[in-house]
């Protein structure tokens, strides 16, 4: 008999399946399409070593010791200027809360927010990491139906009756994980004025706005109902995510719990990551920096878009992201992603299956690649191989 009696909420805790999967993926010779990181050869080491030396140098006390928990006031002004001008947000500093990575500040949301029972609506897939999130405060997942553009208004505003009591709605709007759908400028508003409508508050998640490839995404929900909407983003997908940076930008009731809820996490996060993340960004390197991310990515978009063409079997259907890191397939019928992905490792190559992405029963016939972490020879090699298992499992269908 067990000396330790877990707490209920320990029932809802699950490891992450992308995380299981790099463990498959550390096999040799397997060429991993599974994890949702970006690329080490971004990383701009030079400049980071630059700031850590020019940090420890000018404010060495201050860098080492212990901080406000709201974060440091410079970075949080940098935040809040940025979101003016690419979000068309307006924000003050005080309503910026730096935190342990963006997925901390989806904990604290949660925290705060879910009591045992309540719906929260999400969209179907959703982002693995926000179930993960949530999960613990034990909500009742209400699924927003959807369609190409993303999820319909009138399911958001049918939420006061089919869900009662929602607590918030969770959106993705750009390059969304795992799909790697843009909500169009009209469906944002649409979205906005159905949530107004039904009193449903939005979170707002945005780690990948900034790798879009031809043409910027559309501003923020945020933008439109500033009272309405908890926004999170990231540094981790534009610099690196070793320092783990994230930010929310809270309305005026809602922050103060906020930070409560992160003092009792962690009392704040680094102050030297944030001192050297600042150094590194406020004179304007991101302006040139991510530029190059878009065009590094974007070719590993197009040799993926070109490698699926060449080697899925007929039925494969995706639809070509315009910015982000993500392809997301639904196989030919009869397929199923999960069983298919051992047999996939055995021949060198990795995915994450579709359907932990789901909040109601899932779509078996989905999964998702990452096309940033490999060059286009690799994701060349890579798809092939994938075909061939695909090829085959079509095959085996076809035959029982």
């Amino acid at each position: 008999m067990s000396t330790w009696q877990l707490a209920r909420r320990c029932a809802r805790m699950n490891p992450s399946i992308i995380r299981e999967i790099l463990k498959l993926t550390e096999r040799s010779g397997v060429l991993s399409m599974a994890g949702g990181v970006p690329s080490a050869d971004t990383f701009p080491v030079t400049a980071i070593a630059a700031a850590c030396d020019k940090v420890l140098t000018e404010a060495p006390r201050e860098a080492l010791q212990y901080a406000a928990s709201e974060g440091y006031m410079p970075l949080r002004e940098w935040v809040a200027a940025q979101l003016q001008r690419t979000q068309s947000m307006a924000v003050k500093p005080e309503q910026v809360l730096i935190t342990t990575g963006s997925q901390q500040g989806l904990d604290l949301v949660g925290k705060a927010l879910i009591d045992a029972g309540t719906p929260v609506a999400v969209e179907s897939p959703t982002y693995l990491g926000a179930l993960q999130a949530f999960a613990p405060y034990e909500p009742a997942f209400a699924a927003l139906d959807g369609d190409d553009d993303g999820p319909l208004p009138e399911a958001m505003r049918a939420l006061p009756s089919s869900a009662p009591g929602t607590r918030f709605a969770y959106l993705l709007p750009n390059f969304q994980n795992p799909t790697g759908l843009v909500l169009p400028r009209v469906r944002r508003e649409a979205l906005v004025h159905a949530a107004r409508a039904a009193a449903v508050p939005l979170v707002e998640d945005n780690p990948y706005g900034d790798l879009w490839f031809d043409e910027p995404t559309p501003p923020a929900l945020a933008s439109w109902w500033p009272e309405g909407v908890v926004y999170l983003g990231s540094f981790s997908k534009v610099l690196t995510p070793g320092f783990r940076l994230g930010y929310v930008v809270a309305p005026a009731e809602l922050g103060p719990k906020l930070l409560q809820a992160k003092q009792a996490s962690d009392l704040h996060t680094p102050i030297f990551n944030q001192r050297v993340v600042y150094e590194v960004i406020r004179n304007g390197f991101l302006d040139q920096h991510v530029p190059t991310i878009r065009a590094r990515y974007r070719a590993q978009r197009d040799a993926m878009e070109a490698a699926l063409r060449r080697h899925m079997p007929v039925g494969t259907a995706w639809r070509t992201p315009r910015g982000g890191m993500f392809f997301w397939l639904r196989l030919p019928e009869g397929l199923d992603a999960m069983p298919l992905l051992e047999r996939a490792v055995a021949a060198g190559v990795a995915f994450v299956p579709g359907a932990p992405f789901f909040a109601r029963p899932p779509d078996p016939r989905a999964l998702r690649l990452s096309f940033v972490t490999l060059s286009p020879e690799q994701i060349e090699r890579g798809i092939a191989l994938l075909g061939g298992v695909l090829h085959e499992a079509v095959g085996a269908v076809a035959a029982s």
